[in-house]
């Protein structure tokens, strides 16, 4: 007997066949009922299925599923995912969770094994289910709810710590709780900046950003923010038009950043890439150090320039 589609292969009987001292059964295998699904009520030679294909047996007793989205493996037969009998899984999946994903999505794989950043997303909980309903959605991708609302429900604590342990910002009351949105922040668009898998980059980014506070500068370290700014508001040491972060004609962006002493200051270390209380995203402070203490920036705008006081130097001032 064949089961399955030429979408994910064909199966045989034998792959779905019951898991000698399974974890768990499915009940009409337990309680050895074959006629449910087979044409015969015995064990040893049930026959063949006693509806047209797999769905159809398994949809005499599931609901079915709706949504615009639907999973194709589903549709093509469940025992893509599942033994129809029993397994050593839950749910009676044929595999575990990413395991099971992964197997059909050999990119996505790939891009989890691979990546230097893990997203814990991907690899606590329910892994890939966390994000992703196996079935059906109303959302494209098969997701939970829309991407923005599945990153902000997570991002919406003071407990979510990174790989080395450090904790990270409650994303979603630092963006609702300030009234300067970054751009992307404010499409809604996590995935502008953040793959969703894995990345090699810091912070699952899309493309580098150095992690320090100080770093030498070259373009392609800075190329997520190049992706939308125009990389010579940096790269230029004097301008009248460039950027209004000036003395005069000299370009206030360059001298912080592209030092040849190699101690740049990054983009963060004055900038909020999320949210911010002043204008230009610019913030109150950043963390500093190994212990979190956060450095007071100080920022004043004034009409025709602005200071900072008593940072990283001594107060000074700057007009156009």
């Amino acid at each position: 007997m064949i089961i399955g589609s030429a979408f994910f292969g064909t199966l045989s009987y034998a792959s779905v066949a019951p898991i000698p001292d399974a974890k768990f059964e499915h009940a009409p295998y337990g309680d050895r009922v074959c006629s449910l699904c087979h044409q015969r009520d015995d064990e040893n030679s049930p026959g063949p299925l006693n509806q047209p294909d797999v769905n159809s047996v398994c949809m005499t007793c599931h609901d079915g599923f709706s949504g615009k989205h639907l999973h194709k493996a589903m549709q093509t037969s469940c025992t893509n995912c599942h033994n129809p009998h029993n397994g050593n899984s839950s749910r009676f999946l044929r595999a575990s969770v990413p395991a099971l994903c992964t197997r059909c999505h050999t990119q996505i794989g790939n891009i989890i094994a691979n990546s230097e950043t893990k997203h814990g997303a991907v690899e606590v909980g329910k892994s890939c289910l966390n994000c992703h309903n196996p079935h059906a959605s109303k959302v494209e991708k098969l997701l939970n709810g829309l991407p923005y609302d599945l990153c902000v429900n997570c991002h919406n604590t003071n407990t979510l710590v990174d790989h080395n342990g450090k904790r990270l910002a409650n994303i979603k009351e630092l963006i609702e709780s300030r009234p300067y949105v970054h751009a992307p922040v404010a499409e809604k668009d996590c995935s502008a900046c953040h793959q969703t898998h894995g990345s090699k980059n810091f912070r699952l980014l899309v493309e580098p950003f150095p992690a320090t506070f100080y770093s030498p500068f070259e373009e392609s370290n800075y190329a997520l923010c190049f992706t939308c700014h125009d990389s010579t508001i940096v790269t230029e040491p004097e301008t009248t038009n460039l950027t209004g972060f000036r003395n005069g004609d000299k370009n206030l962006h360059f001298l912080h950043v592209n030092r040849e002493d190699g101690r740049g200051r990054t983009c963060r270390a004055c900038h909020e890439v999320h949210a911010a209380e002043q204008p230009h995203n610019i913030r109150d402070g950043v963390p500093y150090g190994n212990r979190g203490w956060v450095l007071k920036i100080h920022y004043e705008q004034l009409p025709q320039g602005g200071r900072c006081a008593k940072t990283c130097h001594t107060t000074r001032e700057y007009r156009r």
